[in-house]
This record gives C-alpha cells, sequence and structure tokens, in this order.
C-alpha cells in the first residue's frame, strides 16, 4: 500500500478517527499520580497503522533512498560491525541500530522502515494518548501540520532521537533527571543533536513561562541581534551529524531562513498558552506548565532560525513541537467557553487544513 494521493492521510484520520472516538473502547491508566481514560490500545493500532504502512511504502521522498542506500549497505552480520563503524564515523548509534536490525530481518528494506515507523509512531501516540486531554487532535495536528511527512518520510534518523528524547520529558516530570540525561545521551548517538534536550529538559520545568524560560527568550533575541557570531558557531557545530548536507522542510530557498508563516504557524501553541497564562497558573500542573514551556521553546527556536539557518537551527525545534501540541486542548477546553471552545477547535483545525494544502501545494508541489 504505496501512497499516491496525499489526501488519504486527511481522509483516513477522519473517517476513523471519527468512529473510533465514538466506538472505541476505553481503559484508564496512571498519570503523575491519577488515573485518566484513554483510547484502548487495540483502537490506537487501528488507527496508526496505515501510516506505518505509507511510511514503510514510501520511495523518492526526501532522504528516502539515501536511507535504503545505507541499510543495503550495512553489513548483516555482527562480526563486521566494528569495521563498519570505522568508516561511518558520525552518529554511530544510528549505525549500530541498522546493523542490529538487518541481522534480525536480512536485507528487506521495507521491513526495516516499518520496524522505524512502528517506533516512532508508537512513541507519538504513547504520550499524546497519555499526556494530552485529547489525543485524536493531537495526532491530528500531527499529520496535517505535515510533521509526520517531514521526519517519518524524510527527517527518520533526527526523528528516532525526537522520540527518544520524548521519553526523556516524561523521566524529568518524575524528577528522574540523571535517567533522563542518560536516555538524551543515548538518543545523542542517533542523532547529534539531541543534546540541546540537556538543558532544554531544565528550561521547561517549572512555572509556565517562567524565568528559565524568559532568559532563554532574551538569549533568542540577544542571537538574532549579534546573528553573524552567533550563526556560524551553531551551523559548524550541528554540521558534525549527518544531516549537514541534506534538504529538508525547513529549507525553502537558498537558506534564507525559516519562512515566517512556519514560524507563526509554529507558535500557535505558545501564543494560546501566553494569552490564557492565567488560567495554567490556576491550575498550576506540572504536566501542562512543561509541555507549555515546551511549545514556548518551539516558538523562540523557530524565531531563531527564521533568521539564520532553516537547515541546521530550523531543525531543532521538532524536540519541543509534540509535547507543546499536547497542551493545546487543554488550554481550548479551560480558556473558553463550552460553545466558544468548539468554535476556537474547528478554527484551529481549519488553520491546520489550511497550513497543509500551502505546505502540500505551493512548497512540495505534491497536491
Amino acid at each position: 500500500m504505496t501512497l499516491t494521493n496525499y489526501w488519504w492521510l486527511l481522509i483516513y484520520l477522519a473517517a476513523a478517527g471519527g468512529i473510533l472516538s465514538y466506538a472505541a473502547p476505553r481503559t484508564r491508566v496512571p498519570v503523575l499520580g491519577e488515573m485518566k481514560e484513554v483510547w484502548s490500545w487495540p483502537a490506537v493500532g487501528i488507527l496508526i497503522f496505515p501510516y506505518a504502512v505509507w511510511a514503510m511504502n514510501r520511495t523518492y521522498f526526501g532522504d528516502t533512498e539515501a536511507y535504503r542506500a545505507a541499510f543495503q549497505n550495512a553489513p548483516a552480520a555482527l562480526g563486521e560491525l566494528s569495521t563498519y563503524l570505522t568508516r561511518t564515523t558520525k552518529d554511530q548509534g544510528f549505525s549500530v541500530l541498522t546493523v542490529l536490525i538487518k541481522c534480525i530481518i536480512g536485507n528487506s528494506d521495507k521491513l526495516f522502515f516499518l520496524l522505524i515507523a512502528a517506533f516512532q509512531l508508537f512513541c507519538v501516540v504513547y504520550f499524546f494518548r497519555k499526556y494530552s486531554t485529547d489525543f485524536l487532535l493531537c495526532l491530528f495536528m500531527f499529520v496535517v501540520s505535515t510533521d509526520y511527512l517531514s521526519w517519518m518520510f524524510n527527517g527518520m534518523r533526527q526523528f528516532i532521537a525526537v522520540c527518544i528524547c520524548l521519553f526523556s520529558l516524561e523521566l524529568a516530570l518524575k524528577k528522574k533527571y540523571v535517567l533522563a540525561v542518560l536516555l538524551i545521551l543515548l538518543a545523542s548517538t542517533i542523532h547529534g543533536s539531541a543534546l540541546l534536550m540537556i538543558p532544554i529538559i531544565f528550561i521547561v520545568q517549572g512555572k509556565a513561562w517562567n524565568g528559565r524560560t524568559l532568559i532563554m527568550l532574551a538569549g533568542i533575541v540577544v542571537a538574532i541581534l549579534c546573528i553573524d557570531q552567533f550563526t556560524p558557531w551553531l551551523d559548524e557545530m550541528l554540521s558534525d551529524t549527518q544531516y549537514s548536507d541534506m534538504i529538508t522542510s525547513e529549507i525553502w530557498t537558498n537558506d534564507d531562513g525559516t519562512n515566517l508563516l512556519r514560524v507563526l504557524f509554529y507558535s500557535i501553541p505558545a501564543i494560546l498558552s501566553l494569552v490564557g497564562k492565567r488560567y495554567v497558573d490556576a491550575e498550576n500542573s506540572p504536566l501542562l506548565n512543561l509541555c507549555v514551556n515546551c511549545a514556548a521553546c518551539t516558538s523562540f527556536l523557530y524565531l531563531l532560525s527564521a533568521f539564520s539557518s532553516g537547515i541546521y537551527i530550523g531543525r531543532l525545534p521538532i524536540y519541543t513541537t509534540l509535547p507543546g501540541y499536547a497542551a493545546v486542548p487543554w488550554l481550548i477546553d479551560n480558556m473558553f467557553t463550552k460553545e466558544s471552545a468548539k468554535l476556537v477547535r474547528m478554527g484551529l483545525i481549519a488553520g491546520f487544513l489550511m497550513f497543509f494544502y500551502y505546505q502540500m501545494h505551493f512548497t512540495w508541489a505534491l497536491l
């Protein structure tokens, strides 16, 4: 099942999601000491299964063929691993992972893509299912924002690191910082940019829009003002990864920085949380505060990338984008009256659909 008509991304999500949201059984799980009703795992599996299959069967999308060639050229025996690593000096964790998978499944690149996609989708839905008040809306934002295509069809290696780092945020919520840092270090062997999460897990702790978050904003502003000195340093740091010469969705034209429309679009959760800060403060939930601060970090990093490099800096916000999505349903439901919340939710959905069409038609020419 190859995805040739990208409208199916929306059609299936709307049809299956609509049916399952009413008909699927629910279960209760503990979340930070409280019981929460969530979708059952079989229902989640039905909803995400086609997205894993579409990722498995993708062809000629972004850096897919580079990953396919790397897998096919990797050794299929553990005895050859040490020699192979001498030829792949960057992001060796991914090289080790590739060889281990190939030793188990053989030379099937499609099965390789399926296993990676299944892991990535599991991490995404695990986080949304457990920590968001509206799992389906968050998954909608992930798919319709084109993050699904950008990262699972294209930036696959970095997104593995992103998914691992989602669990580091969970550990940080439980104050298990040593384990969180160790997990980030593991993710950094897959993609070096994961090291950004070490300061992030401390910045996003505490009250929403707290002093540490504002200091980060001040640092971003200083970096923008001193961009000629700042950008070469950060670009050089990030260029020491396998992604240094690959095209991603963050490159618009001649690397003039991230498009301002994208910056505004990905700032929606942060703007919403800032407008409704008094509601967030009244709730004073460690989980909500963390997700709101992640949304703020996403906005700040995209703002910096607009004035510098979409290639390098524009890759970094994905580490905090998904937790930012998780805050949106709570914000809508608690900032507005019941009727107003319905209108805001419809407006949010409409805005994401317009961005989807803009990205898919005008930027990527896929629709």
